[in-house]
């Protein structure tokens, strides 16, 4: 039985974005590229991949800030979150624990770019998540598009979370997450960095919103799952460029990617489990 002519344009467009990732990718850092150009969103590997345990770093922080001043991610062994502010990296432990990690370090996935923001607005007490997502929402001129996002000020509360160090065999992220550390942090001064992505990157990145928190004296943050503000400000970046690297290794990619569940990112980001 053959294909619809609607499958065969899918998998065609499907074939076609993967592959122009692919091979901007090659282009950009096979010639050396010393940094990525502004409105440029770049990623190491895929969402998928690190779903299905794809844990193993390969790639060294000292690189990765050749692409960008603020993001997040994650490090070897999914040991604990990361979160990128005005080039600085913290680690966030699941025992709750912040380090400065070291620039050898490697990471098997993050999300980074230059900031530069083109919007900002302030942000009341009382404010709280759903709220800053409608008000960015409002603001995009073209949802498929990704958009950078700072948002500074005093959090009535933050809900965050991390996860411990994994050890081999590894485990899916969704089995991870169902041990991890939420840390509630109430009248507490930071900062929230993180990126909205288009619909279209499920499975290859994070549609909506994906964002992380780091306290003002560095010492608390984590993935962020809810949060209120006393009062704050929020700046935006309009990204028009996606720069996605692979692991050139196989090891780096586990074999079971086609098996992770279609819930499974949506579970993971807004902790629905």
């Amino acid at each position: 039985m053959f294909p619809s002519g609607r499958s065969v344009m899918k998998n065609r467009f499907a074939f076609s974005f993967h592959a122009c990732c692919a091979a901007l990718s090659a282009v950009l850092f096979s010639a050396g590229c010393a940094t990525a150009p502004l409105n440029t969103v770049s990623q190491y590997s895929t969402i998928d991949a690190l779903l299905a345990g794809g844990y193993d770093g390969s790639i060294p922080l000292e690189k990765m800030l050749d692409y960008g001043d603020l993001g997040l991610g994650t490090f070897d062994k999914l040991d604990g979150e990361m979160v990128v502010l005005d080039g600085e990296i913290y680690q966030v432990l699941a025992s709750g624990e912040v380090k400065r990690p070291p620039l050898d370090e490697t990471t098997p996935f993050f999300n980074i770019c230059h900031f530069s923001p083109d919007n900002s607005f302030k942000l009341p007490p009382g404010t709280k998540s759903k709220t800053v997502k409608r008000i960015i929402d409002g603001l995009m001129a073209n949802p498929n598009l990704f958009y950078a996002i700072r948002i500074e000020g005093t959090f009535k509360t933050v809900k965050a979370r991390s996860v411990p160090a994994q050890k081999k065999p590894y485990k899916p992220l969704l089995e991870v997450v169902k041990h991890q550390s939420v840390f509630t942090f109430k009248n507490i001064e930071g900062v929230i960095v993180g990126f909205r992505g288009p619909k279209f990157i499920k499975g290859v990145g994070v549609p909506g919103y994906h964002l992380h928190f780091i306290s003002k004296d560095g010492k608390k943050g984590g993935h962020v799952l809810d949060f209120e503000l006393s009062g704050g400000n929020c700046a935006i970046d309009q990204c028009d460029n996606f720069l996605l690297r692979l692991p050139t290794r196989r090891k780096y990619f586990p074999e079971n990617i086609e098996s992770v569940p279609h819930d499974a990112l949506d579970q993971v980001e807004r902790n629905k489990h």
